[in-house]
């Protein structure tokens, strides 16, 4: 073991439908916006506060990007599993700018749903069951056609 650990597990909800691009090399890339939240009384006044922080997550896993892409929708309860990932770019004036996100690649990335079973067109719930899925789901549906349920 080599002592050092880069790992990040998140509860959050999305802040809108997951985002699809296709790299160079022609791999798919699914990026998502989880919203985590915390809630407090202030001690000064006793008043309710909320803070809300953003995160920006970036699936390099074809099958979960697949996934996500077609079950996850703006407001979807999800738990995930990734690596923290710094990202130098340089904006339109030529500026170094950095990027925090975290990365959840084909061996360690987790990806679970957390709401209620829905079907591919997001209507409908099931509320006995939620969806888990890791790097590559294989199961097919009953007759054989990988498109009609949730592969997991």
């Amino acid at each position: 073991m080599s002592g050092f650990l880069n790992r990040v597990q998140l509860i959050g909800n999305l802040g809108r439908d997951p985002e699809v691009r296709i790299t160079q090399t022609g791999a798919r890339v699914v990026t998502l916006t989880i919203a985590t939240s915390e809630s407090w009384n202030d001690q000064a006044n006793g008043e309710r506060r909320q803070k809300t922080e953003w995160h920006r997550i970036v699936i390099w896993n074809d099958n979960l990007g697949k996934i996500a892409e077609r079950y996850l929708t703006k407001g979807s309860k999800v738990f995930l599993e990734g690596k923290l990932t710094t990202r130098k770019w340089q904006d339109q004036s030529g500026a170094d700018r950095y990027s925090t996100e975290i990365h959840l690649t084909p061996y360690n990335g987790t990806l679970t749903f957390l709401d209620s079973r829905r079907n591919g067109n997001g209507a409908g719930e099931d509320n006995n069951s939620s969806e888990s899925t890791t790097e590559s789901p294989q199961e097919a549906s009953k007759d054989g056609n990988p498109d009609d349920e949730i592969p997991f």
